[in-house]
């Protein structure tokens, strides 16, 4: 469904995507891990061209685009079939929840407001939220507000959803709401990319788990194959510190 080959990024003279090759099928649910710098959050914003690659393509069906030299027009279509979960859920503070899940709908995809009030009602009724229609952010906690986030998101039907580190701005007692509510959307087929550091939803969620560093895919494979046998000594060295005690690999 969505196949990226050869994505390089710097910023500057800090290269912070050397070569990076994906591809993602219909609903697969990829997960990402790395240590911070690895370039995990900038593959993620050059998909949705939140930042322009310096180089690479994307195939998104009969879609291929030249991530470096992409039209406007180009760029729209790649972000009609994509959705993107914030971690600091970039929500309108003057707004009600519902007038942010809108928002998209009515501005983007010109769909009448009375339409996108109800698309926008059922994707908030989806992740928790069917009494929080009229709240503002300051009104939401922030699993409450990330949960709207997940929701815009939802509202737009996209092919895949791109998530960066969804839990990452939350206290720790929210974070268990936000992960159900994406467990939830993952059980429906929903195809994900998602960079996070919650182990647990990568080993229980995911078909696919990519280990990052250093701007280059280190290893991919199953969950198993990650987190059970890793090849690369790298990924081991990585778990080891993220799951102390939990793993005694042979290197």
């Amino acid at each position: 469904m969505l196949e990226i080959k050869n994505i390089h990024k710097s910023f500057g003279k800090n290269e912070i995507l050397k070569g990076v090759d994906l591809k993602i099928d219909k609903g697969d649910v990829v997960v990402i891990l790395g240590p911070s710098g690895s370039g995990k959050t900038t593959l993620l914003r050059c998909i949705n061209f939140l930042e322009r690659a310096d180089q690479g393509t994307a195939s998104f069906g009969e879609l291929n685009v030249d991530l470096k030299t992409a039209s406007k027009k180009d760029i729209l279509a790649i972000r009609k079939k994509t959705a993107f979960v914030f971690q600091n859920y970039n929500l309108f503070n003057n707004k009600t929840a519902l007038e942010n899940v809108a928002e998209g709908l009515i501005i983007g995809r010109k769909i009448p407001k009375a339409e996108a009030y109800e698309i926008s009602k059922k994707a908030l009724d989806k992740v928790g939220l069917s009494e929080k229609y009229d709240s503002y952010p300051s009104q939401l906690s922030g699993g409450q507000q990330q949960r709207v986030g997940i929701a815009r998101a939802v509202a737009l039907n996209p092919d895949i959803i791109l998530f960066d580190e969804p839990t990452s701005a939350l206290d720790p007692e929210l974070v268990g709401e936000v992960l159900q509510v994406m467990k939830d959307i993952a059980k429906e087929g929903t195809t994900m990319l998602v960079v996070t550091h919650e182990m647990g939803f990568a080993k229980d969620v995911a078909n696919k788990v990519i280990f990052m560093d250093g701007g280059n895919i280190v290893e991919e494979g199953t969950p198993h194959e990650i987190f059970v046998t890793p090849k690369e000594e790298r990924t081991q060295r990585f778990l080891r510190r993220v799951l102390p005690g939990e793993f005694d690999f042979d290197i």
